[in-house]
């Protein structure tokens, strides 16, 4: 199932801290619908992205997805609806050094059973294919960083999820998979109808997208 996004009157402000880092009155993305969000370094894109993630919490404020608060949801409850809902990418991968590239791809199925199928091991195989990863079964502490961000990629897409969510996807590759990642996250959205979200400073990715707006003094700003 698709998941739309909309919030409304979202802040953001750390203890001790005078001002919110962010206050987002409004934002909306279809199922999908793709929308890329830049912004300054220091300006609270890794924050915002962790409170879209249910990663964090705000300090208040709506965050809908397919109808469903997330920012109202206690912590266990923002951990299973994530792990069910949504597809991640991180900047620092989060990859498991004691495997290899394929194990790492299919650790999202091991959350609802005991083993993965048979279809999610060769759909697995293939996404590593599709990222140009030619050695499903060496260890990831073995992969250039280059590597290791197209595995956590691939690893994001296995399950279908209806949201994709990607912090800086192609910040640690060449130009050449740079191009080949932006195609694959834009495909894999319009193929399964998710809504993909992108925290980037990459022009050429945000170029792909349907929409992109700036974080910029604390609000999102149209650029596109």
């Amino acid at each position: 199932m698709s998941a739309g996004l909309h919030v409304e009157q979202l802040r953001m402000r750390f203890g001790g801290e005078t001002a919110d880092l962010f206050a987002i009155e409004q934002l909306a993305l279809a199922p999908g619908a793709s929308l890329g969000i830049r912004g300054p370094s220091g300006a609270g894109k890794t924050t915002l992205f962790n409170c879209l993630a249910g990663i964090e919490a705000p300090r208040s404020g709506r965050i809908e997805w397919d109808g469903c608060d997330i920012a109202a949801l206690a912590e266990a409850a923002r951990d299973r609806w994530r792990r069910h809902a949504v597809g991640l990418v991180f900047q620092d991968f989060h990859l498991v050094d004691g495997l290899d590239a394929l194990g790492n791809v299919l650790l999202p199925a091991y959350f609802g059973r005991w083993r993965p199928s048979a279809d999610e091991r060769e759909r697995a195989a293939a996404l590593l294919q599709r990222v140009g990863i030619d050695a499903p079964r060496r260890e990831v502490a073995l992969l250039s960083r280059g590597e290791r961000q197209r595995v956590a990629i691939a690893r994001a897409l296995l399950q279908r999820p209806a949201a994709l969510l990607a912090d800086e996807p192609t910040a640690s590759l060449d130009p050449e998979h740079r191009a080949g990642v932006a195609t694959l996250l834009a495909e894999a959205a319009r193929e399964t109808g998710a809504a993909l979200l992108v925290f980037s400073h990459d022009l050429e990715l945000l170029a792909r997208l349907d929409r992109c707006l700036e974080l910029r003094d604390g609000a999102l700003h149209e650029t596109r």
